[in-house]
């Protein structure tokens, strides 16, 4: 499937837009996939009769965030974390639909929406440190908003996995639904918001994410630099490959 299929954008009865990623089974992101939900958030963001957006995925994973093995991206982090803050520009909720693996960057992308509801085979996991490599997407200000700045360390230190239970218990998550109703679960509470009016909804959003995107920049150039000096680290590729090869990995300082 070519970048320019990455996702899906469509409209739902009861003025809900919904995005569909559409790379499975991993959901890898590249820069067009990003930019274009991106612009299609933005898009919404002009239609008067779209007051919610689901965000959702095709296939067993959310999103398993970069393909760290494939050495073709043709993107920066730069660019990508470009596009990344311009998700937390738009003006319209999120409700986010997950299921299975939600992974490194994918864990930054799923914490772009307002709400998370989760398929009981959800997991989740910021592996960054795990790689040899500095945490990006944002999550330096999104993760300890989230499930406070102890919690949020402990994630990022060890790149824990956590299932979607423990995920709800600290905040991650809002809802558990079945496998095979989470998508229903998010339109749901969807609905409910856009049976709110909507502009109290969006003056309410803008007064509680106040300056959200603007620390979301600061944070990514800083990530960005960080991800930079720690990819030309033999401690990075032994962690890169040793995930590939499934094998504990050995690192040593370098």
């Amino acid at each position: 499937m070519s970048d320019q299929d990455a996702i899906d954008v469509s409209r739902e009865p009861g003025h809900i837009g919904h995005v569909r990623l559409q790379r499975p089974p991993n959901n890898f992101f590249s820069l067009d996939m990003i930019a274009g939900i991106a612009d299609a958030l933005e898009t919404m963001d002009d239609d008067d009769d779209c007051r919610v957006v689901v965000l959702s995925a095709q296939g067993k994973h959310f999103c398993a965030g970069a393909d760290l093995t494939s050495s073709n991206s043709g993107y920066t982090a730069e660019d990508l974390y470009a596009a990344a803050v311009r998700l937390f520009r738009t003006r319209k909720p999120i409700v986010a639909a997950v299921q299975g693996a939600v992974i490194g960057g994918g864990v930054g992308l799923c914490l772009a929406a307002d709400f998370r509801v989760a398929a009981p085979d959800a997991r989740f996991s910021v592996n960054f440190a795990k790689l040899g490599f500095h945490h990006g997407f944002g999550l330096s200000v999104t993760l300890p908003a989230l499930v406070g700045q102890q919690m949020a360390a402990q994630l990022l230190y060890t790149g824990r996995r956590i299932d979607a239970v423990e995920a709800t218990r600290i905040g991650l998550v809002d809802a558990l639904a079945p496998d095979d109703d989470v998508l229903h679960a998010a339109t749901a509470l969807a609905s409910e918001i856009a049976a709110a009016a909507p502009l109290a909804v969006e003056s309410i959003r803008a007064t509680l994410r106040a300056d959200l995107a603007d620390r979301i920049a600061v944070a990514t150039a800083h990530e960005a630099r960080e991800q930079a000096r720690l990819r030309a680290t033999d401690d990075f590729v032994e962690g890169v490959t040793a995930t590939a090869q499934r094998r504990p990995p050995r690192f040593t300082r370098r």
